[in-house]
């Protein structure tokens, strides 16, 4: 296989963590994730409990509120700092070799840069991600269709500032996905077949 990386942009509980982490393997490449804020706060100097606190979150959040306006030497807010050093992070990462990366607008950040992309958009149905909000990630029956919808809202307001796209949007992805239809290993030999149709 080429280089190539697999973005993966998804619904939360429609299970696109898994499907990238299966891909990867089955690919034999690394995947990140959460991953992803290590190497940027590495990189960066910043805590990388500052990156766990405003991952994917919009501007408005608490932390941003406090630290927004004049931070370090150029005066950029916190929160676009963190989203350069992420941006640089996935770049970085790109170089090295193939990869799946998942969220933090890669897409976005890898839209003119040198390298085989293939932009992937994992959806499901409510009730199917509301359950697997239950089940595989422990959120409380009574908060996990308000937890599914606040999330999703929470990443589309993050892609939708920092990129010049709409999240979600069909158009702006090679490939959108079903999950609830699909199933997860279904859904990962999708992609792959996607893959080789574009090698």
């Amino acid at each position: 296989m080429d280089n190539i990386i697999i973005t993966i942009g998804r619904q939360y509980g429609s299970g696109g963590r898994m499907i990238g982490q299966k891909l990867a393997k089955d690919l034999n490449i690394p995947c990140y994730d959460k991953e992803l804020l290590t190497i940027a706060a590495k990189e960066s100097g910043f805590s990388e409990e500052i990156f766990k606190t405003m991952d994917e979150k919009p501007t408005g959040s608490f932390l941003y509120s406090l630290v927004s306006g004049t931070y370090g030497t150029n005066h950029l807010p916190l929160n676009h700092k963190l989203f350069l050093a992420q941006f640089d992070a996935i770049r970085s990462i790109a170089e090295k070799g193939s990869c799946v990366i998942v969220g933090r607008c890669a897409d976005y950040a890898l839209e003119d840069y040198p390298v085989k992309c293939i932009n992937v958009f994992i959806h499901a149905d409510l009730q199917d991600r509301v359950t697997r909000a239950i089940e595989e990630y422990g959120i409380s029956p009574d908060k996990a269709e308000e937890t599914v919808q606040r999330t999703d809202k929470q990443r589309a307001s993050y892609y939708n500032f920092y990129s010049d796209k709409k999240w979600g949007v069909v158009d702006h992805y090679d490939i959108t996905l079903d999950s609830s239809k699909l199933g997860i290993d279904n859904t990962v030999e999708m992609i792959k077949h996607f893959i080789s149709l574009n090698q």
